[in-house]
């Protein structure tokens, strides 16, 4: 019983020898691998971080430490693995799911780091800082809705909070309520005036909603804090759209003495000298838009807009073999304006290019589909038909006058339908379109002859 007893207490006092051993060698590897990591040696790091894990399997700490070390690094597949290790070890522990959230914010999975800031909310909800982690994942998750919950508990618990005002007022934007968003906006702006997404939100929602004064505010101020010649051009612009064209003149005019080699302030300056010409009517506004266009802006590298701009303003001048050319080149460059094509459009049919004017229609149809209003896109429609006529082309003809006649039937559309169907040969189709123009308009002389020739 004795040598029982005295192996008992051997094996027990060995037992607890090689435990304290591994806990001091766990400690001091865990402390090694903060230190390094503190002085940004981050391979020393998870060396130490990887010896405190062979000691303990278990440890929530270190497979944390060392998750958040890859995480540093960039290895974001390895971080997420540790840190999801960490958070199963200690699921009440905050910290991995907040870091496991950052991780897969990273990699652009919004919905599960999303996942992660509101696990964490559920343990904590004290924190404004992870209650707009949680709002921003699921807005950059295509959730504006779920993120105004969270962000209203943020700006309550910080009133401080212009950021998340900022984004609040985004959601509650992008979710119809304009008059809570713009009070969220207008606190962000308060206390960040700094804030230039902020300021560019509200002066947005400021015009959306018929407010141009305040927006032209905003603008102004964002161009004093962030004084490039995009934001002089976004002032001047903006007051053209308010109708204030003189004071729009003045401000590019102002900004073109102060950036002389700003080729896009020239753009701007040619498109409200253009829209004060009133399509050609005052040749004075008309000239000064030429004079722009022609200048800096359509030799250099601006995109199509300065090029769209200037052929437009040729148009209205009369130069309409040079208009044809400019809007060609225009025609050719991305991203495609579809109002180039239209313009080029009364170009050729103004020469008599007929057929590249009917192929600039079709380009524009490609790119506005049926979303312009109905009246709009039956003109459209009646143009690309008519052409069609003029080129002998009757089953195109047909099909597109049809379009128009089904979106705006008048006698005179469906004169002009009757008559490609009966060019086409549709002769049962002509008699029945007759028969709707004459229901509309009875002594329709068109209408009657077509019938008298069915007859």
């Amino acid at each position: 019983m004795a040598a029982v007893t005295v192996a008992l207490l051997l094996g027990g006092t060995a037992f607890a020898y090689v435990t304290l051993s591994k806990e001091r060698e766990y400690r001091r590897l865990i402390e090694a691998g903060n230190a390094a990591l503190a002085a940004d040696q981050t391979f020393e790091a998870i060396e130490a971080f990887s010896g405190a894990i062979a000691l303990k399997s278990d440890s929530m700490l270190a497979y944390l430490r060392r998750g958040e070390t890859y995480h540093r690094q960039g290895q974001l597949q390895a971080a997420e693995r540790d840190l999801r290790r960490a958070s199963r070890l200690d699921p009440t522990a905050t910290r991995p799911l907040e870091q496991l959230g950052d991780v897969h914010f990273e990699l652009l999975n919004y919905a599960r780091a999303a996942d992660r800031y509101a696990d964490y909310v559920a343990l904590d909800d004290r924190s404004p800082r992870l209650l707009y982690k949680l709002a921003l994942s699921r807005y950059r998750a295509g959730n504006p809705a779920g993120s105004i919950e969270p962000l209203v508990r943020a700006v309550a618990l910080d009133d401080q909070f212009a950021d998340a005002n900022y984004l609040l007022g985004v959601c509650l934007r992008e979710t119809n309520h304009p008059e809570q968003a713009q009070r969220s906006l207008e606190k962000a702006v308060t206390l960040a005036p700094a804030l230039i997404v902020a300021r560019e939100e509200l002066a947005s929602l400021y015009e959306q909603t018929g407010h141009m004064n305040q927006a032209i505010d905003h603008l102004e101020a964002l161009s004093s804090l962030d004084p490039r010649p995009l934001r002089r051009i976004a002032v001047g612009l903006a007051q053209a759209r308010a109708g204030r064209s003189n004071q729009a003149v003045l401000t590019l005019g102002q900004a073109i003495e102060r950036y002389p080699e700003s080729s896009g302030l020239y753009v701007a300056l040619g498109r409200v000298w253009l829209e004060a010409a009133k399509g050609g009517k005052d040749r004075i506004a008309l000239s000064k838009a030429l004079e722009a266009l022609q200048g800096n802006a359509a030799s250099s590298d601006t995109g199509p807009e300065a090029q769209s701009l200037l052929g437009r303003a040729l148009l209205q001048a009369g130069q309409v073999e040079m208009a044809e050319r400019v809007l060609q080149q225009a025609a050719t460059k991305l991203p495609a304006d579809p109002q180039v094509f239209l313009d080029l459009a009364d170009a050729a049919e103004r020469l008599g290019h007929l057929a590249d004017a009917r192929t600039a229609l079709l380009k524009h149809h490609a790119l506005v589909g049926d979303d312009s209003s109905a009246v709009r896109q039956a003109r459209l429609d009646m143009r690309v038909g008519e052409l069609s006529l003029k080129l002998k082309d009757f089953p195109t003809a047909v099909h597109w006058l049809a379009r128009a006649a089904d979106a705006t039937p008048s006698a005179r559309l469906l004169a002009e339908l009757a008559q490609a169907q009966l060019s086409a040969g549709q002769t049962d189709a002509a008699r029945d379109t007759v028969a709707r123009g004459l229901e509309l308009e009875p002594r329709n002389r068109t209408l009657l002859a077509i019938s008298r020739r069915l007859r």
